[in-house]
């Protein structure tokens, strides 16, 4: 009997930028989100990718569990590993009996029974928040904000840490209300462990080049790491 499977874009082996320690990251295939500044617009067809089972996935990841020591494990990513729940929580529910620490990394578009039942296998979840306000948030990726904060509210039901991520675009949400949002989220959502200020970055545009599409964000200009640090004080001084 063929066991569960998922479609999977890729796979990074020993990552150390998708949540802590080294990681093995799975990034899903497909997403309905179109965010102007998406990376990866590679993943967006739901039936691209290539068919994996949960078993085979498994298998791979513990290749690696030496790298891991106490700190790494899994995350998976995207796409959007929420539309494509049952899979992400049969892998995690293998690899967690293995003792292997499990990390989701979404936008928070989707809550169901489905992802409900894969939060239960998961320890960290590094959440996309993309925006501070709902027009812009809709405009920019074609999804709502209420569904990023209700699925913020289930992982404050069941008490999972957190960490949000935001990139940030100068012009469009590097603005002192876009930081007083982000420490409101903090005051809130006592699960929120961390808060990350990413810079936005047009490494993708070969990608876009190459599927004939045009980059939506390139008009705006990345920042520097001078304007990241400003940015990063002007957070700091939000908190207080």
């Amino acid at each position: 009997m063929k066991g569960i499977t998922g479609r999977i874009h890729s796979f990074q082996s020993l990552g150390t930028v998708d949540g802590p320690g080294i990681r093995c990251v799975v990034f899903m295939q497909g997403c309905p989100l179109r965010c102007i500044i998406c990376h990866n617009p590679d993943t967006w067809d739901f039936s691209g990718g290539e068919e994996f089972t949960a078993e085979a996935m498994a298998r791979k990841v513990l290749r690696y569990r030496n790298y891991f020591r106490n700190s790494g494990g899994i995350t998976v990513s995207g796409g959007e590993p929420l539309m494509q729940a049952v899979f992400v929580r049969e892998l995690f529910a293998r690899l967690k009996a293995e003792g292997i620490h499990t990390c989701l990394d979404t936008s928070g578009c989707r809550t169901s029974d489905d992802v409900n039942a894969l939060l239960d296998v998961t320890d960290l979840v590094l959440l996309d928040h993309k925006y501070a306000d709902p027009e812009a948030y809709l405009a920019h990726t074609g999804e709502r904000q209420e569904d990023a904060e209700a699925f913020l509210d289930l992982l404050q039901e069941k008490e999972i840490p957190v960490w949000i991520r935001r990139v940030i675009i100068p012009g469009l949400n590097d603005d002192d209300a876009s930081f007083r949002q982000l420490k409101r989220l903090r005051d809130t959502y006592s699960v929120i462990r961390k808060t990350e200020l990413l810079p936005f970055r047009k490494l993708c545009l070969s990608k876009y080049e190459a599927l004939g599409l045009p980059f939506p964000a390139e008009k705006y200009p990345e920042p520097t790491a001078a304007e990241m640090e400003s940015y990063r004080e002007n957070f700091t001084k939000a908190e207080r």
